[in-house]
């Protein structure tokens, strides 16, 4: 029974001095090899399967960069160049004949006329008044050089009776003259200032007379050009040629100041009306030449004529508008449109819209793989869509692009790529 263990122990102890001193003729046994490996092989390419075991297994593009066409593309609708609910300052029935809608119209046709009611009488009225103040002038006007011929002659009492008082107080110093002619001539003294001053008031009186028939004329006037205006707006036109876009005001209704009479719409020229991204606005200048495609196929080609300079606040867009000659006025209000606007071109890389991603910041890129196979995170500028994908700028002109395990990765990590067909 001593003897197992002994040979038990013998040979373990022939095995450890095999697997540490001839490890190399030992693997060279098990593999069936004649030549032994050497330790350093074996452990190099021990660590090379351990690193390429290491690596995360992604899809990727290899992209070059393309020169896209020299447009921006937007959607967009047609619209009216000018659209005018045309409303009644005043009041009253009408009676005109309705005009129906889709009526075309000239500037300044009547749509509604009103019913002149007593305005008539209340302008007639204005211009008797008118009339009768202007009557008063020749009068008044007479008034005022009478009233100054008064006061010179008043004047000249004055000088008169002043001299004669004079020549009296000498006298009566050298005992020529009596106290009671020194008196006389003091109080005709008086009463001539006194007529002076009574000049005086009555050509006041002259002048402001004229001045309250003036004042009267004035007010008059005013009279009858508020009642010729009152009866002006009686007649409601059109404030530009274009078509009618609802009946007018029907005969025999009542209408109120602020009362709808029609609406108007102008479809010559007619807009193209689109919303361009802040990232593309500074593609788009005024004057640009641009285009557009219906729904219905037609196509339209007119010039940039508007562009926003404040982005909206919900969409951060800015509204561009493109004007188009409409002659026979066969493109509608509020038709949908795709809009072309000629631009620089630029290059960018297409690819899926999935290969998109955020980094920690938010920033929005794509994750590449660089020359030492690993992940890098890159930021891009989105220029726009279409049914193969998403352009991109701020790319090298040729990038290896991950568009399957982006998100498992970050800078940094090893990556296994294995490509595929770019976009097409």
């Amino acid at each position: 029974m001593r003897l197992v263990p002994f040979l038990t122990a013998i040979l373990v102890t022939v095995f450890l001095f095999f697997l540490v001193a001839q490890r190399d003729t030992l693997m060279s046994f098990a593999t069936g090899s004649d030549k032994a490996v050497p330790t350093e092989t074996v452990s190099t390419a021990s660590n090379e399967n351990t690193k390429s075991s290491r690596r995360v297994g992604v899809i990727a593009i290899k992209s070059h960069a393309q020169e896209i066409d020299s447009a921006v593309i937007l959607r967009g609708q047609t619209e009216a160049a000018r659209q005018v609910d045309v409303r009644s300052e005043t009041s009253g029935l009408v009676v005109s004949p309705p005009l129906r809608k889709g009526a075309f119209v000239d500037e300044g046709q009547i749509l509604c006329q009103l019913d002149t009611g007593t305005r008539g009488s209340i302008l007639a009225e204005s211009e008797a008044r008118l009339a009768e103040a202007r009557a008063r002038i020749p009068e008044t006007e007479a008034q005022i050089p009478r009233a100054q011929a008064q006061l010179e002659q008043a004047k000249a009492q004055l000088e008169e009776a002043l001299i004669n008082d004079n020549a009296a107080r000498k006298l009566s110093k050298g005992g020529f003259a009596s106290d009671s002619r020194v008196a006389a001539t003091a109080a005709a003294v008086r009463g001539a200032e006194a007529a002076v001053k009574s000049a005086e008031a009555a050509l006041k009186t002259s002048q402001s007379g004229m001045l309250g028939v003036q004042a009267a004329i004035e007010s008059a006037q005013a009279g009858v050009d508020a009642s010729k205006k009152e009866i002006s707006r009686l007649e409601i036109r059109a404030p530009f040629q274009g078509l009618l876009e609802s009946d007018t005001a029907e005969l025999g209704s009542l209408i109120q100041p602020g009362g709808a009479c029609a609406t108007v719409i102008q479809l010559d020229p007619i807009k193209l009306v689109g919303f361009v991204p802040e990232t593309q606005v500074d593609r788009v200048k005024v004057g640009a030449r641009a285009g557009g495609r219906l729904t219905t196929g037609q196509n339209l080609t007119g010039a940039v004529s508007f562009l926003g300079r404040s982005a909206d606040q919900l969409t951060r867009t800015f509204r561009v508008e493109i004007e188009v000659p409409n002659p026979d006025l066969a493109i509608r209000d509020g038709q949908t449109a795709e809009i072309i606007i000629g631009a620089e071109g630029r290059t960018a890389h297409l690819v899926p819209q999935s290969a998109l991603t955020l980094d920690d910041t938010g920033l929005l890129g794509v994750r590449l793989v660089d020359s030492s196979m690993q992940a890098k995170f890159q930021p891009v500028t989105l220029l726009r869509d279409d049914v193969r994908g998403v352009w991109l700028a701020g790319l090298p002109d040729e990038a290896d692009i991950i568009i399957i395990g982006q998100e498992y990765v970050v800078d940094g990590v090893p990556v296994a790529p294995e490509y595929q067909d770019v976009v097409q």
